[in-house]
């Protein structure tokens, strides 16, 4: 019947934080999420163990471009001469020519981190891209593949529902849920990383997904889930508590919006761990600082992208 394995890629040298998925029938296989380019040494000792051959890779997904998903897909499909990358269109757009989105990410990140993040990015070349549409279905190996568009965390994610395991694999469209940080229980929070948070199509795409039917959610951050209908709920909770802090910006500086902000997605996270019982710890807190950042970041950039102009 073959298999789905999780994938530690060990992002920032961390781990539990981000995966990457292996499906193996017969000896062939499709990776969902690249990570960085750091990751593909363990992608292709994962490929290995469960016997899946370069050769024998049929297909690489990435649900986004953002580069802890989509960064390594180039020096993947390298190594992987047969495979063929699925993406949404701007996604695609992005793989082809990466030059914006190394740009864009080194704003973000600073030089020196995006260096020690992600390393080299190539461009990959048109012929190894097969754009996917919202609501086509592949046929592979018995699993039938529907693509649905999920915006909310970015304009160009698609998460990819699986028939035959019935799962779904969300990017970041389903939120974040580290397992070092549960103590055994379940908590998830969203990610409104910049540019494209918008809480309406949020929203619409956590009922996408549980439409679907899916008993499992394979999160890119981290690891597969279920009880979809209850995490639902409380990224609900939480988006809408970010939300709320977007519209609290009015009152604040624009030198003190960021700080104002962390200290709102700080109460998120705190308010989501606290319904399951979970007190955070200070460790626990130092790595979440990065999420906390960077979620603080799009939120306030949603609401400056908001405000008229001039």
């Amino acid at each position: 019947m073959g298999s789905v394995q999780t994938i530690d890629t060990e992002y920032a040298n961390i781990h539990l934080v981000a995966s990457a998925y292996l499906l193996e029938e017969e000896g062939r296989g499709v990776v969902v999420e690249t990570n960085t380019t750091h990751a593909i040494p363990k992608i292709l000792k994962a490929m290995e163990l469960h016997g899946v051959k370069p050769p024998n890779l049929d297909y690489v997904i990435v649900t986004h471009v953002h580069l802890d998903h989509a960064g390594g897909a180039w020096a993947l499909l390298e190594a992987c001469p047969n495979a063929i990358l699925l993406a949404h269109p701007k996604t695609a757009k992005h793989l082809i020519d990466p030059s914006l989105l190394i740009k864009s990410a080194t704003s973000v990140y600073g030089k020196e981190n995006f260096d020690s993040l992600y390393g080299e990015i190539k461009p990959i070349p048109k012929e190894k891209i097969r754009v996917m549409e919202d609501g086509e279905w592949l046929e592979w190996k018995g699993h039938s593949f529907q693509f649905l568009y999920t915006k909310g965390h970015a304009n160009h994610h698609f998460c990819i529902y699986d028939r035959k395991t019935n799962g779904i694999y969300t990017g970041d469209s389903f939120g974040i849920s580290y397992p070092q940080l549960e103590n055994g229980k379940r908590f998830i929070f969203p990610t409104t990383t910049p540019t494209d948070f918008d809480f309406a199509e949020a929203i619409r795409s956590l009922d996408r997904i549980l439409d679907t039917g899916a008993e499992v959610a394979y999160l890119t951050h981290f690891g597969p889930i279920r009880d979809l209908k209850k995490n639902a709920e409380d990224l609900k909770e939480g988006l809408t508590l970010c939300q709320e802090a977007i519209s609290q910006l009015e009152a604040v500086t624009k030198e003190d919006r960021l700080s104002f902000m962390e200290s709102k997605v700080e109460t998120v996270i705190q308010t989501l761990a606290s319904k399951h019982s979970i007190t955070l710890t200070d460790s626990d807190w130092r790595l979440l600082r990065l999420d906390v950042n960077l979620n603080a970041q799009g939120l306030v950039y949603a609401f400056e992208k908001m405000q008229p102009k001039g």
